[in-house]
């Protein structure tokens, strides 16, 4: 199965494990909760949508990486402790709490999620005298004596063998105690989230035309040479800081990435084409609403890996302001929920509220928002009101608002151009197919519209669902009711 299909069958399992009848009672025992066990290539995301998934499900997420763990961080020290058995007092050895368990508990405590996923990556390369305590764990979900709590459902993760010497092949009792999932690299799957992630458009551009590059391991008489998906992730963050500061990008570092000495040159030489394809098509003035005859010229005539690489030009600048109005978004509504819930509180009340709110908050939130309920507890202790927020709220709605204008008249500019230069050709499926493909681009359409995407993407993978999409579009009357708008 690839990753998507593996991330629905986890979030399945955690529902239906967390599901309790009329008693309290979970419906499926805990002694029968089997462990999910994810084999699989490194770097295909394994640990991403775990993160995913816990947001998703509203769940806790506790992850570790066992390849760094010992023995006795796993079950604890041990410590001598006095029974009496018999009317005697005896000596035994009992073992402090597991550093793993612990750390869940501590979870717990900081962010006052009782349920939540225990993620162990790399299960199956520990270390020889760590390996029977994870068995152990997988069977009875215990290290040492300290028991996982309740609500808590383990998932770990480990490589094949082929890619790992460290591998150490589970016995048929373990794996019989398991729900084993084997999955494999898509570059489909994987594109969805990387218009996500914001993953920058040369590679995304660069893998739609060579698909087979985005993920090999090759055995060579000179050594291993691969790429993963999180390679080409990490490059990402490296080419937007390298063109940040003014920087090359060169094949060599490149390579630091890709560590597939042909793939990484052939990456090098594409992003240059790439880059001098932004120049010669001048994207940013076609974004702007200024088209070119002679540049309509050029890409009717070019070949058609030049035309993927121009509408991948304009679905990475369409791609960020997405990003960017569909955060934004997301922040809005977060706030204006929090503040809804203080509005008929009293200065104190409320700083102390949002005091609340902001203690479930752990380091995966969105830190703006963290910020800005400290800004405005502040402001209540410093004697304001609700006034006063309402006020640096209607801010925000101000700035949500400029970013959707700005998203939608690029999306329009983006269809002039492609209509002016293609009409309805196999160009534009592929616009509308990247589209459908970018989760930012869908949750920006879903939520403010676009007639012409409706138009061309008639008979294509959503025009059933036209009717719910325009309903969506009223939720930015919610902020206007609350300003008194």
């Amino acid at each position: 199965m690839n990753i998507l299909q593996a991330k629905q069958e986890i979030k399945n399992a955690i529902e239906a494990y967390l599901m309790t009848d009329e008693n309290g009672d979970y419906r499926i025992p805990v002694i029968a909760q089997r462990p999910i066990l994810l084999i699989g290539p490194p770097g295909i995301g394994k640990t991403a949508i775990m993160e995913q998934i816990a947001a998703e499900c509203q769940i806790g997420l506790v992850a570790y990486t066992m390849t760094h763990h010992t023995r006795q961080s796993a079950i604890g020290l041990p410590m001598i402790v006095s029974h009496t058995y018999g009317g005697k007092e005896y000596s035994a050895t009992e073992y402090t709490m597991s550093e793993i368990i612990g750390a869940v508990y501590d979870y717990m405590a900081s962010t006052k999620k009782d349920r939540g996923i225990l993620f162990l990556d790399e299960i199956n390369c520990v270390s020889e005298t760590l390996a029977p305590t994870m068995l152990q764990f997988l069977q009875k979900k215990t290290f040492g004596n300290h028991k996982v709590p309740d609500g808590w459902i383990i998932v770990a993760a480990g490589n094949p063998p082929e890619y790992n010497k460290s591998v150490k092949e589970f016995d048929i009792v373990t794996l019989d105690r398991v729900r084993k999932m084997t999955i494999t690299e898509d570059f489909s799957v994987w594109k969805s989230y990387a218009y996500e992630r914001g993953v920058h458009p040369s590679i995304m551009t660069y893998l739609e035309i060579k698909k087979e590059n985005f993920y090999q391991v090759e055995t060579t008489a000179s050594g291993k040479r691969f790429v993963t998906a999180r390679g080409w992730e990490d490059l990402s963050y490296m080419i937007y800081a390298q063109e940040l500061l003014g920087e090359p990008v060169t094949e060599t570092m490149i390579g630091q990435y890709v560590q597939h000495p042909k793939i990484a040159r052939d990456f090098a030489n594409y992003y240059d084409l790439y880059n001098q394809y932004k120049d010669d098509y001048h994207v940013d003035e076609i974004m702007n609403g200024k088209i070119r005859p002679e540049t309509v010229t050029r890409i009717r005539e070019a070949r058609f890996d030049e035309k993927l690489s121009l509408i991948g030009l304009l679905m990475g600048c369409l791609n960020q302001d997405f990003k960017a109005q569909t955060e934004k978004n997301h922040f809005v509504e977060q706030l204006y929920d929090i503040l809804l819930s203080i509005r008929e509180m009293p200065p104190q009340a409320g700083a102390e509220a949002l005091e609340e709110a902001i203690l479930p908050l752990d380091e995966k939130a969105d830190h703006r928002l963290i910020r800005t309920l400290y800004t405005y507890k502040d402001r209540l202790k410093a004697g304001g009101d609700f006034n006063t927020l309402k006020g640096l709220f209607e801010n925000e709605v101000t700035d949500l608002e400029a970013l959707t204008n700005k998203a939608g008249k690029h999306l329009e500019t983006a269809f002039d151009f492609m209509e002016e230069a293609f009409g309805e050709s196999q160009e534009m499926v592929i616009f509308i197919t990247e589209l459908n493909t970018s989760r930012p681009a869908m949750a920006y359409i879903s939520a403010n519209g676009c007639e012409r995407y409706y138009k061309y993407n008639e008979g294509l993978l959503f025009s059933s669902g036209r009717d719910k999409i325009l309903e969506d579009i009223e939720h930015m009357s919610r902020y206007a009711d609350f300003l008194g708008i």
